[in-house]
């Protein structure tokens, strides 16, 4: 499932979900030391990394390749129908700005 998640909702993800690669290893983003070792230094702190994820800014692609994938757990309640998609009452596809509540429910 994919949509167009809001600026909190991606602050949630990455202050609960945030990790970084650092030679190859899953380190948690615990504070602004880490976040500055992203290739460029343009980027000093979380936040930094909140606002080029969500406007899509110049350093996107350096700070897209240094987050770690999220990983998240079932939603709360469980899915709908897994194998229908969402504009027939299923779970997989577009969600738009609905895709904010179930990200919310795997946290």
């Amino acid at each position: 499932m994919y949509g167009y998640p809001s600026l909190s909702t991606i602050r949630k993800l990455i202050y609960k979900r945030g990790f970084v690669k650092i030679n190859k290893q899953r380190i948690p983003i615990t504070s602004n030391e880490i976040v500055a070792k992203i290739p460029g230094g343009k980027v000093d702190c979380v936040e930094d990394i909140v606002n080029q994820i969500y406007t899509c800014g110049e350093n996107f692609k350096e700070v897209n390749n240094f987050i770690w994938p999220f990983k998240l757990r079932n939603p709360r309640g469980g899915f709908e129908a897994k194998r229908h998609p969402y504009t027939r009452g299923g779970d997989w596809g577009n969600r738009e700005s609905f895709i904010n509540e179930i990200v919310t429910r795997m946290l």
